[in-house]
């Protein structure tokens, strides 16, 4: 599933060619994907000029001067094009929006996990209340990961992956910044200490950031909106590698499901 970076990736890859401009109109050859898509979408949406391409969590809005959004999530193998207006449809091209510049933003989903919803003027979308910070904000620390985690016995890894304490860090990144900062992901989340929340937030910020430089991390069906795959999955350190030497000290690499979510650390490196 498309992670934080690769979302970001597409946000600043949509920016350039969909601010400013005015959709003119929308084409669902499908009336749903994850879930229906809003009335308003086909409604309300044409004619008005999208003033900013913005992400929330693993969220794209485009936001109209009007005020109101258009929300999306990629799902997991969601993706987002400008293509010029007659590019042929293909079979799981399920939705255009034509814009004034005679192009259309495409939205690709083969699984359909993905999904297009409507944010009213004035109005904060269910899927957005209740969200963690951004992992790339100044409020998300060190000190804030260990007040959050006081009494918490789940596993630091879940912990970590958990959106309402912090949007956007899914399996790849927790696993990595993990690594990073020397904790075993089966830690229980109240045992870590403020020191090694900094060390774990800092580790965390310093991976999303370089990852959204190497354009995202390409598993299965993620790609670009230029169509270029993202080359972080070339320097993952742990994740996809369990039985495989550690990076740093050479001992095998430890698999083993956390949370239901596959996960590989070094026992050595990691405590």
């Amino acid at each position: 599933m498309p992670e934080l970076p690769e979302v970001e990736t597409t946000r600043r890859g949509l920016a350039p060619h969909v601010e400013g401009r005015r959709i003119t109109g929308v084409t669902l050859r499908r009336p749903d994907l994850r879930w229906p898509i809003p009335v308003e979408i086909s409604r309300d949406l044409p004619g008005q000029r999208i003033a900013a391409v913005r992400r929330r969590a693993k969220y794209l809005l485009l936001d109209t001067e009007a005020g109101d959004s258009a929300l999306l999530h990629l799902g997991m193998s969601g993706m987002l094009r400008v293509l010029p207006a007659d590019t042929p449809v293909a079979a799981h091209d399920h939705v255009d929006l034509a814009l004034d510049s005679g192009r259309v933003l495409r939205f690709t989903d083969p699984r359909r996990f993905g999904s297009l919803l409507w944010q009213p003027a004035g109005t904060e979308h269910e899927l957005l209340r209740g969200l963690g910070p951004e992992p790339l904000s100044d409020a998300f620390d060190g000190d804030y990961l260990f007040a959050r985690s006081r009494g918490r016995s789940a596993p630091v890894k879940t912990f970590l992956m958990d959106q309402r304490i912090v949007v956007g860090v899914g399996n790849i990144y927790a696993a990595e910044s993990l690594f990073r900062a020397g904790i075993s992901p089966t830690r229980a989340a109240g045992k870590v200490s403020r020191e090694r929340y900094a060390a774990l937030a800092l580790a965390a910020r310093e991976i999303l950031a370089y990852a959204i430089t190497r354009g995202g991390t390409t598993l299965r069906d993620f790609l670009n909106p230029d169509g270029a795959p993202g080359y972080f999955e070339q320097e993952l350190a742990v994740y996809g590698r369990g039985g495989l030497a550690c990076p740093t000290c050479g001992g095998p690499l430890r698999e083993a499901s956390i949370g239901q979510r596959a996960s590989v650390w070094c026992p050595r490196c990691q405590r």
